[in-house]
């Protein structure tokens, strides 16, 4: 049955966009839902009443309502890991006594932010956050959406093991009123225990005599952490359900929940919460993550579209894009179903992007007139986040529905390069604000679409194991060197490092 409705859907022939709009006069009506201050507009989407038609049987067939149900309930669906995915109750939804016990870390959580604040740990001035993957691109993008104008301490988040990235991070530091938050779910990171200990020799340099008194850890194992050497009321577990990429929520999100006060990490928090319920309760037609994944599904698998471009009109939001990379590819960048068989079609595309209007000038040559389908998404908000003339905002906001029309009307030119064949597909996410909720909202849609995107296609998007094999032949070299490579590696490893 599963076969024959990805045939059906890939033997699907759309009108033009153009003739989309022109035959049903609701079309932005019926392909808008607005939810939690978001505007979500599919409309210039291929999908018409047979495409959806079509993926509300796979959706049936491939059970997502009882698929929801586990994972709002804690049930094991990490099948390969044999675990739930919890972070849902991170925000309230889900099972009691994940809820119950989500609710009790925050607690913690939040009575350390309250110390510090009330001078547990000396003057502090500076938070530098040191994780890697989800542990710190959650917390970047956060800091730098909302914390612009009202961040309470001076946040930096250090992820690259290049000590670069660390010297630049902590230019400015005073080492004496700067707490180091280091991030590891299992607390045995390679890269963030390196970049953990040299923050530690830049704080004895410093002159700070008791540097692991101003060290807080953000970890899943917490006796890994005192084994480190960080005393256990400094210490904030989180679940060891909650995947890596989806941790934010959790006391990852320390960084945000200091730098930017709890009442934003509580409306941040609220507003993911709002759109766990839309996802769960909402009819398939009017559910956004639901018909986002439609679209995703539509032109990755139907149309062999191998990347979907992400652009923010908005420079809070502009780490966006590298946020949605991990989130998407990590989770459904798999070649077997979560039984083990081969996926035997697509799995995710490459998920990249910019910010506009600095892409318009860059990459947007390609996608008007390139040879390759790239679908498109555009992300605004109505308010702008600066106080200089409307009219930045109003050009920001001008070219951003600009090119989304452009795309998909094209234009005819007897002059073969001045041609645009249009019937380009975008959509387009408008927010009242870019808010604590908002944004809370916005990375909960992200998480769920990309979760609906896995059910249908049968995979697991909550393991990585992908990521493990390239860990495991650094250690090999750190351990042997270059004995038992291929020529080139060897060649590579002797050339820049000899003797490793």
């Amino acid at each position: 049955m599963t076969d024959n409705l990805w045939t059906e859907l890939e033997r699907h022939q759309p009108k033009p966009l153009v003739e989309l709009f022109a035959s049903d006069d609701n079309r932005v009506d019926n392909m808008t839902i607005e939810q939690s201050g978001l505007r979500f507009d599919l409309s210039k989407t291929h999908l018409d009443e047979a495409a959806l038609a079509s993926f509300s049987k796979l959706s049936q067939n491939m059970q997502i309502d009882a698929a929801k149900t586990a994972l709002f309930s804690g049930a094991v669906i990490n099948v390969t890991e044999g675990r739930a995915a919890e972070h849902p109750a991170e925000r309230g939804n889900g099972d009691a006594d994940a809820v119950a016990h989500a609710r009790a870390l925050q607690d913690r959580m939040r009575s350390l932010v309250e110390a510090i604040d009330a001078g547990f740990m000396g003057d502090i001035r500076h938070i530098l956050h040191i994780g890697i993957g989800g542990s710190a691109l959650g917390p970047k993008l956060l800091i730098d959406a909302l914390g612009r104008d009202s961040a309470r301490y001076d946040v930096k988040v250090v992820s690259n093991i290049d000590g670069a990235a660390l010297t630049e991070a902590v230019k400015g530091m005073d080492p004496h009123k700067t707490i180091v938050a280091v991030a590891s779910k299992t607390f045995t990171t390679t890269e963030t225990l390196l970049n953990a200990t040299s923050a530690m020799e830049w704080m004895t340099d410093g002159g700070v005599a008791d540097p692991y008194a101003q060290f807080v850890a953000l970890t899943a194992y917490p006796e890994k952490a005192i084994e480190w050497g960080i005393d256990e009321s400094r210490i904030l577990p989180f679940n060891e359900a909650v995947g890596g990429r989806y941790s934010l929520w959790c006391s990852i999100g320390f960084p945000v929940a200091l730098g930017l006060g709890w009442a934003v990490y509580q409306e941040l928090l609220e507003g993911a919460s709002a759109m766990d319920r839309h996802f769960r309760n909402a009819p398939v037609m009017e559910n956004a993550p639901m018909m986002a994944a439609f679209a995703d599904l539509y032109y990755a698998q139907t149309k062999a579209c191998q990347t979907r471009a992400v652009f923010a009109y908005d420079e809070r939001l502009r780490l966006l894009p590298d946020y949605l990379q991990q989130l998407e590819m990590e989770s459904n960048g798999k070649s077997v179903t979560a039984g083990g068989a081969p996926l035997g079609r697509n799995s995710a595309p490459v998920t990249w992007g910019g910010v506009g209007t600095d892409a318009q000038h860059a990459v947007f040559q390609l996608l008007h007139q390139g040879t390759h389908l790239i679908p498109v998404e555009f992300i605004a908000s109505k308010t702008p986040g600066h106080d200089f003339d409307t009219a930045h905002h109003e050009t920001l906001l001008v070219n951003c529905f600009a090119q989304g029309a452009a795309l998909m009307a094209g234009q005819s030119s007897d002059d073969p390069a001045r041609n645009y064949v249009g019937n380009r597909p975008s959509t387009t996410i408008l927010l009242d604000d870019v808010t604590a909720s908002t944004v809370g909202a916005l990375i909960a849609f992200y998480e769920h679409r990309t979760f609906v995107n896995a059910v249908l296609l049968g995979i697991n998007p909550f393991d990585q194991f992908g990521v493990e094999l390239g860990k495991q032949i650094a250690k090999r070299i750190s351990d042997n060197g270059a004995i038992g490579f291929d020529p080139s590696t060897t060649a590579l490893i002797e050339a820049a490092l000899g003797d490793v």
